[in-house]
């Protein structure tokens, strides 16, 4: 028999594990960005700008401080900085790649 505890807590461990993976899917394609900035400076072609590496950089930083708290709480701080890592990686992603 499942209680609300195990069902929460299961959620709660599949929200975090979400968060956790896009966040450090973030951190993953802003060291991308950061190579493809310096080989494209040093060849001369074209590449991603500042903007580009700042907001992904910037955002990269918010995102684990976000799943850092989400992992260490329990409560709803927690479940908030899970979410909020989720919508911010989103938000990065429309802004910089769909738009």
């Amino acid at each position: 028999m499942t209680t609300s505890r195990t069902r929460t807590s299961r959620a709660g461990r599949l929200l975090r594990g979400v968060s956790g993976v896009l966040a450090a899917g973030l951190v993953g394609v802003t060291v991308i960005l950061l190579a493809g900035w310096a080989t494209t400076t040093r060849t001369g072609t074209a590449g991603p700008g500042t903007g580009m590496l700042l907001g992904h950089g910037a955002a990269a930083v918010v995102a684990v401080v976000a799943q850092v708290v989400a992992d260490r709480r329990r409560d709803r701080a927690g479940v908030l900085a899970a979410w909020a890592a989720i919508v911010l990686v989103s938000a990065v992603v429309a802004w910089y790649w769909l738009f």
